[in-house]
């Protein structure tokens, strides 16, 4: 209601009441506009009943309508003009309204409002300035005052229009931001570029790195290719590595027994039984000559006819197109001989 345009302002004093047919408390016996004693209902000695309108106090505004007449006798001489629902000026005192009694609990029981007609009932009255109960003749004219002046709504200022100045400099401002931000982007793109360039020199150093031991560990021979692949040598290396494995194998496990009895003398003129005595090597393999069958040597270790010395079985590599042969003889020194020799 308070959104509406207000047809009469002004002042006055207030007091309550609350007339529901009770009797207690001065009850007068129900509303005389016909409705139930209701929160917001109001009684006027003078307005038309069923006058709506709002009163203001201490900034909040109560809504109400004419509903009964009064205040009586305090309202000659316009002392008091206007009465209050007991709940309405409860809750306009900030304290309770006590239903057995009808009273509002502490407080005055008077107060100055400020109110606002926004509309003119059609019940019984006399619209305009309040007058006192049955005295139509003696208005109270200071009860009504010119209406507030609505508050102006703010509008925002205009924005001044650029000056030309301000309008030939926008452009060249544009312009240096643009420019900053060029030069921005330019600063990233080589930030990014020494970043990638320093990252590649690293990648490089590990790849040194890598590439130095591989050269150290193979130094005096080249396993790989340009490519990382095995070349021919590095091939035949593996390749011979596990053969001369397998052939000290066989010679290990396939050596004579050591003599029995002493070595022959040794000398210009000495002889083998089974192997040279300074090396312990077969003759095939010294040059010494064998002992013949009428020395005392040869009647002692020449070995009876086929139990000779054997050569041992030749060690053959078909996928590499090799032939290996090996040998190994115990001497009485613990000295050996290992020959090999390629088909």
């Amino acid at each position: 209601m308070s959104n509406e345009t207000p047809i009469q302002h002004g002042h006055v004093t207030a007091t309550y009441f609350w007339d529901d047919g009770s009797g207690i408390n001065g009850d007068t016996g129900a509303p005389a506009y016909g409705l139930p004693m209701q929160k917001g209902l109001f009684s006027s000695p003078s307005w038309p009943l069923g006058t709506e309108g709002y009163i203001v106090y201490e900034g909040k505004e109560y809504e109400f309508f004419i509903g009964d007449r009064g205040p009586g006798v305090p309202s000659y001489d316009c002392d008091v003009l206007l009465d209050i629902d007991g709940k309405t000026f409860a809750d306009m005192m900030g304290t309770s309204w006590n239903e057995t009694t009808l009273t509002v609990g502490g407080g005055n029981g008077h107060a100055e409002v400020e109110y606002f007609i926004t509309e003119w009932g059609d019940g019984y009255g006399t619209p305009g300035a309040p007058h006192p109960f049955q005295q139509p003749g003696n208005p109270c004219e200071d009860a009504v005052s010119p209406l507030p002046e609505p508050e102006p709504v703010e509008e925002p200022e205009p924005e001044p229009e650029p000056t030309e100045e301000e309008t030939a400099a926008e452009p060249a401002e544009e312009d240096k931001s643009e420019d900053a931000d060029k030069a921005e982007n330019a600063e990233e793109r080589d930030d990014q570029s020494q970043q990638a360039a320093a990252d590649e020199d690293r990648e490089g150093d590990d790849s040194g790195v890598t590439a130095q031991t591989a050269a150290s560990d193979l130094s005096a021979i080249e396993l790989t290719g340009a490519e990382g692949a095995l070349g021919a040598t590095g091939l035949l290396t593996m390749a011979l590595i596990p053969a001369v494995l397998v052939a000290l194998f066989f010679a290990w496990t396939r050596r004579p027994a050591a003599p029995t009895r002493a070595p022959p003398r040794t000398g210009a003129g000495a002889c083998w039984p089974r192997a040279t005595a300074a090396t312990g090597c077969p003759p095939w393999w010294t040059g010494s000559r064998p002992c013949s069958t009428g020395s005392a040597a040869s009647s002692r270790h020449t070995p009876r006819r086929g139990r000779g010395r054997r050569r041992p079985r030749p060690l053959v590599v078909p996928a590499l197109g090799l032939r290996f042969a090996s040998a190994r003889v115990r001497a009485p020194q613990g000295q050996g001989c290992f020959i090999l020799v390629l088909a």
